[in-house]
């Protein structure tokens, strides 16, 4: 038929080509074609990636966190302490509380990260998968078990001193890093590792380049739940001698001195705060940029 648009035989649209009577086309023809359709010009690169960090994130916080400090300081200028209060918070005392707090969630959230993370690598290989429920349950129970009532054991075990304090934080906190470092290593698609152990990847290097870096959003996410759960139970050092923020509150508390509380408890929260907002840059800013939605 004459108004037919199929090609005439002997003849194919541009482009194409018969190999063993199988048609194809030419990639460059095809890039051509997709070029025409644009106008001439070539196809236009992806948008580049916006920045991982808003600036309403960077600044919201910080802000809010100056602006409650500022108030508490203000309110401390005017308010009239007791001799009691003065000396609970008078030659340094705030200083050293925080300072050994600070101290107390660094050194737990240390040992809970060298600890955890490589037990949770071990604990997914598959010679060691059988001892996984022993070791959650083990986890569990230390986080089950009140944090008081732990600390009590450890000093009536170790003696009244900080290292007491800190092997009861560090039991109550490795229970989030571990279980999403197992869940985060058991969530990574079997093909994809099949696929680095098929072009020569070493377990080691299957691993390091492929597991752990898919792995990380969910460690990152225990390691911000493990961080803020040692900023609030090394409050409880102070009955085991360790120090901390935890001293301003019991001595509030025990000695009935409102202002003591107050000072302890906003030093308290304001640090948790602090931390929270510190692990959640550091889980946006390592996340790889392949798992980010829309990348």
């Amino acid at each position: 038929m004459s108004g037919s648009s199929r090609p005439s035989p002997g003849r194919r649209p541009a482009g194409e080509h018969e190999v063993k009577g199988i048609a194809f086309r030419d990639d460059a023809d095809e890039r051509d074609g997709e070029e025409a359709e644009h106008g001439g010009a070539p196809p236009a690169p992806p948008a580049a990636a916006g920045p991982r960090v808003g600036w309403r994130k960077l600044t919201f916080l910080p802000v809010v966190l100056i602006a409650v400090l500022l108030a508490t300081w203000l309110w401390f200028r005017q308010a009239d302490l007791d001799a009691l209060s003065r000396n609970a918070l008078g030659n340094g005392q705030v200083t050293k509380a925080l300072w050994q707090h600070v101290q107390l969630t660094v050194i737990s959230t240390f040992f809970v990260l060298i600890i955890a993370i490589p037990l949770g690598i071990l604990l997914t290989r598959r010679m060691f998968r059988r001892a996984t429920p022993f070791a959650m349950a083990f986890a569990n129970m230390g986080q089950a078990t009140p944090a008081i009532g732990l600390l009590a054991l450890l000093v009536i075990w170790l003696g009244i001193g900080r290292r007491a304090a800190l092997i009861g934080i560090i039991i109550y906190a490795v229970l989030p890093v571990l279980s999403n470092t197992i869940a985060g290593l058991k969530a990574n698609d079997p093909t994809l590792l099949e696929a680095a152990r098929g072009i020569g990847m070493s377990p080691m290097g299957v691993l390091t380049r492929v597991e752990l870096p898919l792995a990380v959003p969910l460690i990152l996410a225990g390691v911000r739940t493990a961080l803020v759960l040692n900023v609030g139970t090394a409050t409880l050092a102070t009955f085991g001698g360790g120090g901390g923020l935890g001293v301003l509150i019991t001595t509030g508390i025990t000695s009935q001195r409102m202002p003591v509380l107050v000072l302890g408890s906003i030093l308290t929260v304001a640090l948790a705060l602090l931390v929270d907002w510190l692990a959640s840059l550091a889980e946006l800013l390592l996340r790889p940029r392949g798992l980010e939605v829309g990348a």
